[in-house]
């Protein structure tokens, strides 16, 4: 019976011991596979946890410097304050002392204190003119003298705040280089002198009993100098010899008259005739008939706006850089010498080539049947459509959908590099800018317009200013959105072949 017992204990051990070490190959390699996995995910999550952190740095740099920035001009404006009231104390002081001194006074005396309060007067002219000249917010300031007699009209007297115009008067003397005027507005004398003729009755200002109105050649030379450099207005300031927010109104001001004056007679879409000589231009390059123009779209960077921050956050620009992205896009059509004919400014750099080209008006001219018959190149970005052609995507070329690439590459190239000229004549377009995201849209075209002018007129661009043009694109989601499309483009592809307008590249 006590065996019966023994045997039977040493089973059950026997049994409890497998459980514990596994029961077999099967479940050990089970096992195996499971940690195996676990260390795949934990190698994912480790990146993405690393990639979080690189984001949260930078945010957290960014803030930072933020924060450093408004301490800054906070104890700038502090300052300021101090300086300004001290001022005006020591003027209550010395007005407080007269009056204790004519209180006492009288008959010569009294007459003598009349004396004494023009200085006292010529002294608060003084502490005001002290604290205007630390005020940085514009450079004129006004006070107004009570009424002289009854029939006097009222005396005002002008404080204006000493800036040096020196550079600029060189800049607008009829001696200075025509090379160093280009150099510093990317365009020569003639070109800037019809540019003011065409906008003096738009941005021309009369003058006032306060002060005498910016020229019109200064106000457009403010405008043209601050697009083409991409300088802070606080250095626009000192060029020029004007107030901060005055240099950032007449920008504005001159860039909306540029719009309004100079846009509908540079920047439109083709007549009949010009249409005709686009396309045979476009034919004689590449040997495809019927093409009107050539689009490309860029980014632009911008400050991270307050609202809606997601839609302007530029994903592929952000990790290529490694540095958190903002931009808005330009949508262009070009001639084939790179003239802009169509323009769509201002949509979310979040969205794709595609989507951008579908809220433009030049879809939506497409859809109303003005575009029939006639192709606008492409790139890779954007679908195949009707009037859109552009190259072919699939990963196994033959040798006549090669060709035809090379062609459309050839245009697609013209509207590339009319934004790299673009970008690298307004460098404005560079870099993050002062202005803000609202009157972005009025800047760019105006960027567009001076574009358009410099290139009918034919300003050489110095090579120095030569820019590397680097936009992602990314095939769209609908790539064929016509069968007929696809068909016509397989017709030119194999008429280029037939006439022998592609294909040589591949017999050099």
């Amino acid at each position: 019976m006590n065996d019966n017992k023994r045997r039977r204990r040493k089973k059950e051990s026997t049994a409890v011991q497998l459980n514990e070490h596994g029961d077999g190959d099967g479940n050990d390699h089970n096992q195996i596979d499971v940690e195996k996995q676990g260390g795949v995910k934990t190698k994912e999550l480790k990146e993405i946890i690393t990639s979080l952190i690189l984001l949260e740095e930078q945010e957290k740099r960014d803030q930072v410097e933020f924060e450093k920035e408004e301490q800054d001009e906070k104890l700038f404006f502090d300052s300021n304050h101090e300086k300004k009231a001290k001022v005006m104390l020591d003027y209550y002081s010395q007005l407080q002392e007269y009056h204790k001194e004519t209180d006492l006074k009288d008959g010569v005396r009294k007459r003598k204190g009349r004396a004494n309060n023009g200085m006292v007067a010529a002294n608060l002219t003084a502490a005001v003119a002290d604290a205007a000249e630390l005020d940085n917010k514009d450079d004129n300031y006004g006070s107004e003298q009570g009424e002289k007699g009854a029939k006097g009209a009222p005396q005002r007297r002008l404080w204006v705040k000493n800036r040096s115009k020196a550079w600029w008067d060189q800049c607008n003397s009829a001696e200075f280089p025509e090379e160093e005027f280009r150099k510093a507005f990317r365009m020569g004398k003639d070109t800037f002198e019809m540019i003011c003729n065409e906008l003096s009755s738009v941005v021309a200002k009369e003058n006032t009993m306060l002060r005498d109105a910016v020229p019109v050649r200064q106000r457009v030379a403010v405008c043209i100098w601050r697009l083409a450099t991409g300088e802070p207005l606080r250095l626009v300031s000192k060029r020029f010899g004007l107030g901060i927010s005055t240099c950032h109104k007449l920008v504005l001001e001159v860039c909306t008259a540029i719009r309004t004056v100079l846009m509908p007679k540079y920047l439109q879409w083709p007549d009949e005739e010009s249409a005709r000589r686009i396309k045979d231009e476009f034919e004689a390059i590449s040997g495809i008939p019927n093409v009107a123009g050539s689009m490309y779209t860029t980014h632009i960077p911008i400050i991270a706006p307050k609202i809606s921050v997601a839609a302007y956050f530029n994903k592929r620009h952000t990790e290529r850089n490694q540095k958190t992205s903002y931009s808005i896009t330009v949508q262009g059509v070009v001639d084939p010498k790179g003239v802009f004919s169509d323009v769509c400014i201002g949509w979310p750099g979040s969205m794709p080539d595609d989507q951008v080209l579908e809220k433009s008006a030049l879809y939506q001219r497409a859809n109303q049947g003005l575009l029939q018959g006639v192709w606008i190149v492409g790139g890779t970005g954007y679908p195949l459509m009707d009037w859109v052609l552009v190259p072919y995507t699939q990963q196994h070329l033959t040798w006549t959908q090669h060709a035809f690439n090379e062609k459309i590459g050839d245009l697609q190239r013209i509207a590339r590099e009319a934004f790299a000229r673009l970008k690298g004549r307004w460098c404005c377009l560079q870099k993050r800018t002062e202005v803000k995201l609202q009157d972005l849209p009025v800047v760019l075209g105006a960027c567009c317009v001076l574009h358009n002018i410099c290139e009918l007129r034919n300003e050489v661009m110095d090579p120095e200013l030569n820019f590397d043009l680097i936009d992602d694109e990314m095939v769209p989601e609908v790539p064929l959105r016509s069968v007929n499309a696809m068909k016509a483009r397989d017709a030119i592809a194999h008429n280029l072949l037939h006439h022998n307008h592609a294909g040589t590249s591949f017999l050099s």
